[in-house]
């Protein structure tokens, strides 16, 4: 295998010094007064021979390796693909790379995974946490290591946090259904899930119902279960309540839903999802969605980290972004 190219080998190589070499590479050759002609020479060589930094190398001299994890629970769930999608697009803005993993709400997944970033000297996180990894950050922010939770946070974890509007997004999404729809007996399906963004979903629904005294129709929802369990329990919710509209509280439900109302051939064309999906707008029944600011979610997330990365963060921020209720 052919050795690496180090800097020592190209100092040797140029008989020149080491530091010489780094202080050109690093861009300081001005403000070291290394002559244009043996910064040229330099470039001209490293550029001859392919040379690539090491970048872990790099990272342990400098204590920085200008890279950034974030954990999510599933990066092919659209919500968390577009918040990746932005995140890395802004970090890169800023210097920054992204290295992104899902946890799968896999504990001991998420805790190796943490691990995995520390010891690649990352110099920050952005999560979007699993149950049972509030020690494990509450550990992070106690090393100084920048941290920011982003979609739901923990109850005993104090740190940045940029969450949406869960619970008002639902009451809105609620209460188009009653006075827009006019529906009269509206159901709520949710996860079998405890996490804090589920809860104000479901708080949120809670809210509208109780506001005008109709019964609370609520189906939670076990992930483990196959798609067809899914879509028979669906049926079931749909049809023994009499339901002529349903509230999901999140994308991938209400796909669920519609692939019920299609193998069960169920009449009902009332729907919200929380959170969009581009076949929302194509599909039969239509469905309208609580759409999460996506863009500023992110821009939030980022803005954080670095000002905790550059060491400009003073305070504990907890930033609330409001949701949008798109009609269909």
């Amino acid at each position: 295998m052919k050795k690496r190219l180090s800097i020592s080998d190209i100092a040797n190589n140029l008989g020149v010094s080491v530091t010489t070499v780094s202080f050109i590479l690093n861009g300081k050759a001005k403000e070291k007064r290394i002559s244009d002609a043996l910064t040229k020479r330099v470039q001209d060589y490293v550029k001859k021979v392919d040379y690539k930094p090491n970048q872990l190398a790099k990272s342990l001299r400098t204590g920085k390796s200008k890279s950034i994890g974030l954990l999510v629970e599933d990066i092919s769930n659209p919500f968390f693909a577009n918040i990746a999608d932005h995140i890395e697009k802004m970090a890169y803005d800023n210097g920054y790379h992204i290295i992104y993993c899902s946890m799968n709400n896999d504990e001991q997944r998420a805790k190796e995974l943490i691990q995995l970033f520390r010891d690649r000297q990352i110099d920050g996180f952005v999560i979007a946490p699993t149950e049972g990894l509030s020690e494990v950050i509450n550990s992070l922010i106690k090393q100084a290591v920048p941290v920011v939770l982003f979609d739901r946070p923990l109850a005993d974890v104090e740190t940045h946090t940029v969450l949406s509007e869960n619970m008002n997004g639902a009451y809105v999404g609620t209460m188009y259904l009653l006075e827009q729809k006019k529906a009269k007996r509206i159901g709520f399906v949710t996860t079998t899930s405890t996490q804090s963004q589920m809860k104000g979903r479901l708080e949120g629904y809670m809210k509208a119902i109780d506001k005008v005294g109709m019964d609370l129709l609520v189906k939670k929802i076990n992930p483990s279960l196959t798609d067809d369990d899914i879509a028979q329990q669906l049926q079931s919710f749909i049809a023994d309540n009499k339901l002529d509209a349903v509230l999901f509280a999140t994308n991938y439900l209400a796909v669920d839903g519609l692939k019920a109302i299609k193998k069960y051939q169920i009449a009902i064309n009332n729907l919200v999802s929380f959170d969009e999906n581009t076949a929302f707008a194509l599909v039969e029944p239509p469905v309208s969605a609580i759409s999460q600011n996506i863009k500023e979610i992110a821009s939030e997330v980022v803005r954080i980290l670095l000002s905790q990365i550059n060491g400009k963060s003073t305070q504990i921020e907890q930033v609330v972004i409001p949701c949008d209720l798109i009609e269909r």
